[in-house]
């Protein structure tokens, strides 16, 4: 075994080790397994049956992972992404009017775009085309935005009709199960104890269940096996006809793009292995266009992966433990459910003050540079929306360079890419 995974994933040259991987892999899997109920539910708002959803996210989080596994050796993580399947339901199906076959079908047809894209010399424009400094700021807005989400689920902070959000209510048992995870996770971490945040998500579940915090067991939601492929092939080109059917897919292929050439320039970077790039986004992308067949919203390069990839992880064999552990939770839902927030959330929230260290990468000095940067820093936690955090930065930079004259500083792929954009608010409006 630890021949053909080193022959496989090169795992000497990545200086690590099958146990280091394994472990990484376990613990990014326990940090996005709650994307399997989630993802269903709201694929369920759109008309897809409970059920369907569940084995098409498994079933895409699994091929998914291997592809990024065998194809792009990174430790990546591939699950249907939050927001983007906000975009599936609540934009494509309930506000542009598609039906959820012909919005899998836009979905076929972003993800064949992608592919096309990715496997060209045009995707290699397009990130050299980007500045540094808003790839530094995408990385910034994304460790945000996952401390945003761990603070969430740790009940550390709660939503507020007057404030936005405001501080939950630290007496509660929950919370008090967050904060003393937290304090065990960052001191594992600083002591750099292997297997940290395996260890702290134990120690955390514990410490949940004997301050009765531990969420009740559930039956599966994967009961009828009739339902399993209710969404599988059948995406319906009945409404490529309609102009809501290519603005659905304009904006799904913007949002695609941009969205995952930020994550995966992250998560390479933590790993100091940025030439994995074009494979990593290459692997991305047919992930993505598989999601139209198997009935669910795309897949990212989820936010998530950096916790395996601070867990040790630093090769594909952390995304095949993963994506193996994805097949096997079919059986297993209910008892993985048990792991509770309190004991994820911690991990969450180091790991984004892990990604905020590039913002000292970013020229501040230079407003230009730095303006542009802070709205997508600021914007994608604040708009819960990778995407978005990143259009308004991407339209800012161009507008802030030709006002002072520098038109030149600026790439023409940039102003179209600024442009696009700028485009899909507009579509967005109109619809």
């Amino acid at each position: 075994m630890k021949a053909i995974a080193e022959r496989i994933f090169k795992l000497n040259e990545h200086h690590t080790t099958l146990g280091k991987e394994s472990i990484a892999g376990v613990v990014a899997f326990l940090s996005i397994i709650y994307i399997v109920a989630i993802n269903a539910t709201i694929l369920s708002d759109a008309g897809i049956p409970f059920e369907a959803g569940v084995f098409a996210t498994v079933m895409t989080s699994f091929i998914g992972c291997l592809l990024m596994a065998f194809w792009a050796n990174a430790p990546i993580i591939l699950v249907p992404g939050m927001g983007i399947n906000a975009l599936f339901t609540y934009t494509m199906v309930q506000s542009m009017g598609l039906s959820w076959q012909e919005a899998l079908c836009a979905v076929f047809v972003s993800g064949v775009l992608f592919v096309v894209l990715a496997f060209s010399r045009v995707s290699t424009v397009l990130v050299k085309s980007i500045p540094h400094s808003l790839k530094e700021a995408i990385t910034v807005g994304v460790g945000l935005f996952l401390t945003f989400i761990g603070l969430q689920k740790g009940g550390i902070v709660k939503p507020s009709e007057t404030t936005f959000v405001a501080l939950g209510d630290l007496s509660s048992p929950a919370v008090l199960a967050t904060l003393i995870t937290l304090a065990i996770t960052v001191v594992l971490f600083i002591r750099n104890v292997q297997g940290n945040f395996l260890i702290s998500m134990a120690i955390g579940s514990l410490l949940a269940w004997l301050l009765g915090v531990v969420p009740a067991a559930s039956e599966a939601p994967v009961q009828n096996g009739a339902t399993f492929f209710d969404s599988f092939a059948v995406l319906s080109f009945s409404g490529v006809a309609k102009i809501s059917f290519w603005a659905a897919v304009f904006s799904m292929t913007m949002v695609l793009i941009f969205e995952n050439i930020g994550l995966i320039h992250g998560h390479l970077q933590m790993t100091g292995r940025e030439d994995k790039f074009s494979k990593a986004f290459q692997a991305n992308a047919v992930s993505s266009m598989l999601c139209g067949i198997f009935g669910t919203s795309p897949t990212v390069s989820t936010v998530e992966s950096a916790t395996g990839i601070a867990s040790g992880g630093r090769t594909g064999f952390t995304s095949f433990i993963t994506g193996s552990l994805f097949l096997v939770s079919l059986l297993f839902i209910p008892i993985i459910k048990l792991v509770p927030n309190s004991a994820i959330a911690p991990i969450l929230i180091v790991i984004g003050g892990l990604m905020i260290q590039n913002i000292k990468n970013i020229n501040l000095q230079d407003l230009t540079e730095g303006f542009p940067s802070f709205l997508i820093i600021a914007l994608i936690p604040l708009t819960y929306s990778i995407a978005d955090g990143i259009a308004f930065g991407f339209i800012a930079y161009p507008l802030l360079k030709v006002s002072l004259g520098r038109i030149k500083d600026v790439s023409i792929a940039m102003y179209i890419i600024a442009f696009l954009f700028l485009l899909n608010f507009v579509l967005h409006y109109m619809s």
